[in-house]
């Protein structure tokens, strides 16, 4: 008699209801990581974690405006948006001749 090793007790011993399907992070860890970057953006690294911010709130949004969306999400667009803007002033202001901003 040869031995089977299992393969006949279970036909299928890793269901996809049970295993890790996605690739990926889900929608609210992406909302907490855009929400993290964008704060994080306000004190330093604004022109790089701005947009790191906008694109994590984006993609934990679905990719798009219409249907249900998570606060985080929208906030984390909304200060990556605002993040990279003042960032994008900031280095305006500072290739400029004089002595500030203004």
């Amino acid at each position: 008699m040869m031995a089977s090793f299992g393969q006949g007790s279970r036909r299928h011993p890793r269901s996809r209801g049970r295993t890790w399907s996605r690739t990926g992070p889900d929608r609210a860890t992406l909302a907490i990581v855009g929400v993290v970057c964008a704060v994080a953006g306000f004190f330093a690294l604004g022109i790089v974690l701005g947009p790191v911010a906008t694109v994590c709130g984006w993609l934990a949004m679905g990719r798009t405006w219409a249907g249900s969306r998570s606060v985080p999400a929208v906030v984390a667009v909304v200060l990556g948006a605002i993040d990279t803007l003042l960032a994008l002033i900031g280095l305006i202001g500072a290739t400029t001749p004089g002595h500030g901003m203004f």
